[in-house]
């Protein structure tokens, strides 16, 4: 929008300045009004506003205090008029307040924009406003009882609106939001009521079509789910925590990388979590999450291979890997700090050691690959050693999905037995959403190909049959059993799938429903089933290995450095796969 503000007004300056602005300035600038002791700091996203898709709800179906509800569903422009028509009344009287709840279709994060009409009273008129990421937290109350809460960020607040005129209010994630006329004995006249869409305004250059749409699906809403969570820094929900939380950053950056390619947002959360966090810290307090650190930073070299960006965490990183190999002993891993994989596993310490141990492994051998290419090879060596000597104790994962995953994927237990002693076991039971990427990871290792497809499925599928358009904070297919999606008024008799469950910090209403650290699908789905794989940094040269399971097609698209690798896979009668790859000029394309 800024951009369009300053296409218009270019002309004029130059004119009105003689030609003193006329030069080209690269990015927004402040109006030439301003003089240079102001410090823009431009905005990254764009804004756009989406009208209603339905109403949901309405406090009177009689024509009395919600009066011409329907014209609130028209596209709006977002300009009050003199015309006093097109227009909906909601009229308070004693002892009744209206209210209407709107459905913009799909979760969003930003606010609400209010264009009123001119009724006889033109005093400001106060009406609360309630965003939801469901149909149930748009209609609660904030109590201890259901979990609705202000946290982060405001979605249940009472304002003025004014007369004949124009209010954008809010900052949060949602999808649905309730208007209420506050004042007793008024009427309010709404012209319009807009969502405010706050987004990175960026190309979708990676993708994922099969012939199977519910994996198509799942695919594109893991991504736009990240999408949401690109804001200003990349954040681990849009609702809460809107936080850089280093451990959830790893699957939202495999998935920005497989879908969004290079982007600022990446380097400046990795670089926050550094600048706040001097060592001997660990990111968010959390020892795991400072390993997540340095193999996002290995992951993220190995997709866009800018060797500038990573020597510039040299220092950081030495250091970082120096305090890790500092907290073994007996080559057991001794990691202080808050001890933690994801919240599902929080209660299991023995398998919560198991996986850092993995953890440990993993990381000092991905700090290995960094220092290697750093020339530090000294400290490349030392890493290299400790992990190999901590191969040499393997604890018990307990029974944890979690533990197994990462232990299959540090090679501190077979993939097979992993997967089919501890991860197979009940099917999807015990997935979690941030750490089914890594169970997906140990299947595919395992080469279980039709589990992982059937865990997608059923397990991130049974989000989207329960209404969602993102995908969760946490998610147990024990919910659904008996459960009203989140897009309609729960009936007497049924769970409410929103806020009955949930716990430890995302309990009832609190729970987030769009959490990027859910999205591991849609990097898995174009790793394994499209079949890419880098094996030199910055994609110079790939690897196109397709499995497709009981797919009978897949086509897509990868974003490298050098442009989009287009693939398509398709299963012969006789089981074979023709496969075609068009890669722009740079890319070895390996078989």
């Amino acid at each position: 929008m800024l951009k369009n503000f300053q296409s218009f007004l270019s002309p004029l300056f130059c004119m009105l300045a003689a030609g003193v602005f006329a030069q080209e300035v690269s990015g927004p600038r402040l109006p030439p009004i301003f003089d240079n002791t102001y410090e823009a700091q431009p905005d990254s996203r764009i804004r756009q506003y989406l009208s209603p898709k339905r109403i949901v709800w309405m406090s009177d179906r009689s024509g009395t205090s919600v009066v011409d509800a329907s014209s609130l569903l028209k596209p709006g422009v977002g300009q009050a008029d003199l015309v006093h028509k097109n227009f909906a009344k909601l009229i308070s009287m004693e002892g009744e307040t209206p209210g209407i709840l709107f459905d913009f279709g799909k979760e969003i994060q930003g606010g609400i924009q209010i264009v009123t009409d001119q009724p006889s009273d033109q005093r400001p008129i106060r009406i609360r406003i309630r965003l939801g990421e469901s149909v149930s937290e748009a209609m609660s109350e904030i109590d201890t009882i259901r979990g609705a809460t202000n946290d982060h960020a405001m979605r249940d607040f009472t304002v003025q609106v004014p007369w004949l005129g124009v209010m954008q209010v809010g900052n949060s994630g949602f999808r649905f939001a309730r208007i209420d006329l506050v004042d007793p004995e008024h009427e309010l006249q709404l012209k319009e009521v807009r969502a405010i869409f706050e987004y990175r305004d960026i190309p979708y250059l990676g993708s994922f079509k099969s012939s199977d749409d519910r994996l198509n699906q799942i695919w594109n809403t893991g991504a736009y789910t990240v999408h949401l969570n690109m804001q200003e820094y990349l954040w681990d929900g849009i609702k809460r925590d809107r936080l850089v939380w280093v451990g959830d950053m790893h699957p939202e950056v495999m998935t920005i990388n497989t879908v969004f390619g290079k982007n600022e947002v990446v380097a400046k959360s990795l670089d926050h979590a550094r600048d706040i966090t001097p060592l001997p810290g660990w990111m968010n307090g959390i020892s795991a999450y400072s390993m997540w650190w340095i193999l996002i930073h290995r992951d993220l070299y190995k997709n866009q291979g800018d060797l500038d960006y990573l020597r510039k965490q040299q220092r950081y990183l030495v250091a970082l890997l120096d305090q890790l190999m500092e907290k073994t002993k007996d080559n057991k891993e001794a990691l202080d700090g808050t001890r933690f994989l994801d919240w599902p596993s929080s209660e299991n310490p023995q398998g919560i050691h198991a996986g850092l141990q993995a953890m440990m492994i993993m990381t000092l051998e991905a700090g290995a690959e960094l220092c290697q290419i750093l020339d530090e090879p000294a400290q490349a060596t030392r890493c290299k050693t400790m992990a190999t000597q901590m191969k040499m104790y393997v604890p018990d994962a307990n029974g944890s999905k979690q533990a197994a995953a990462l232990m299959a994927l540090a090679g501190l237990m077979p993939a097979e037995k992993a997967n089919s002693e501890v991860i197979a076991v009940g099917d999807c039971e015990r997935f979690s959403t941030f750490y089914g990427y890594y169970m997906l990871q140990a299947k595919a290792k395992a080469r279980d190909y039709e589990g992982a497809l059937n865990c997608i499925r059923n397990y991130w599928g049974g989000m989207l049959d329960m209404g969602a358009t993102t995908f969760w904070e946490d998610f147990d297919l024990a919910w659904t059993k008996n459960a009203a999606p989140i897009d309609e008024l729960v009936p007497d008799g049924k769970d409410d799938i929103h806020g009955d469950f949930g716990a430890y910090c995302y309990k009832k209403l609190r729970h987030s429903l769009c959490h990027g650290w859910a999205s591991g699908p849609t990097s898995w789905l174009s790793e394994h089933v499209l079949g890419v794989s880098i094996v030199e940094p910055g994609c110079k040269a790939i690897r196109i290995q397709p499995n497709l399971g009981d797919l009978q097609w897949v086509e897509g698209t990868y974003p490298t450095p050098m442009g989009v690798v287009k693939i398509r896979h398709e299963k012969q009668a006789n089981g074979t796969i023709k496969s075609s790859v068009d890669a722009p000029k740079g890319v070895k394309v390996l078989r």
